[in-house]
């Protein structure tokens, strides 16, 4: 990490100051030892985890006010994880998942940062069905669908580790796919409901896409 240009924030929720270390910008890139490029993650895709995205700014904005008292929480895809060391600094229950080798390294960094403990993490891949992560009560995540074939392998990662009584909150930027999603997460018995966020006065730029959110109750 030392040979990376780093740049640090702070991001205010209220009374509540997050401190985050990220990539300085989306041309930054290390991997000597080609452990990325053994995952299939490219040069250019490398840094995509490293920067605070609308969408995850959307997701925490969202998620700071929201009830996660006594629930089990999965941040799917955290990248920089800003939802994850947001819930961690209110003392929730919060494990965050990331396919890139760098993600829980920048996760315990601004953890520490923030002055807080470290954060439960696994890098896992959606398609792979013998993780250890378990059931959760509410799963979140932004900004997940690049691909058609993400669709299929979101829906099938977050049955599998969903509770019985589960919910599911998603932003998406408008790539296009959140119906087709919402098709499949309601085959899992989960239902769907998408809006808009309701204030993003702290984006540079109008926010075109929508928190899509999934619902199911143990029967």
């Amino acid at each position: 990490m030392t040979t990376l240009r780093l740049s640090y924030q702070t991001i205010e929720f209220g009374k509540i100051d997050i401190h985050l270390c990220t990539l300085r910008n989306k041309q930054e890139f290390h991997d000597p030892a080609g452990v990325a490029e053994k995952l299939g993650i490219s040069s250019a895709s490398w840094p995509i985890f490293g920067v605070v995205w609308p969408s995850s700014l959307v997701l925490a904005h969202f998620i700071v006010d929201y009830k996660t008292h006594s629930k089990r929480i999965l941040e799917v895809g955290c990248g920089m994880g800003l939802s994850s060391v947001l819930l961690n600094k209110q003392g929730a229950d919060i494990t965050a998942t990331d396919y890139h080798p760098e993600a829980d390294n920048f996760l315990q960094r601004n953890a520490l940062l923030n002055g807080d403990s470290a954060i439960a993490f696994e890098q896992v891949d959606w398609a792979d069905k013998n993780d250890n992560l378990g059931l959760f009560d509410l799963i979140i995540g932004s900004d997940l669908l690049y691909e058609d074939n993400h669709i299929e392998l979101l829906a099938g990662f977050i049955e599998r580790h969903s509770k019985p009584t589960c919910e599911v909150i998603i932003v998406d930027p408008a790539r296009g796919r959140k119906s087709k999603l919402s098709s499949r997460m309601m085959e899992f018995g989960f239902t769907s409901s998408h809006h808009k966020p309701g204030h993003t006065d702290f984006l540079d730029k109008e926010f075109k896409g929508h928190i899509l959110k999934f619902e199911r109750l143990a029967a």
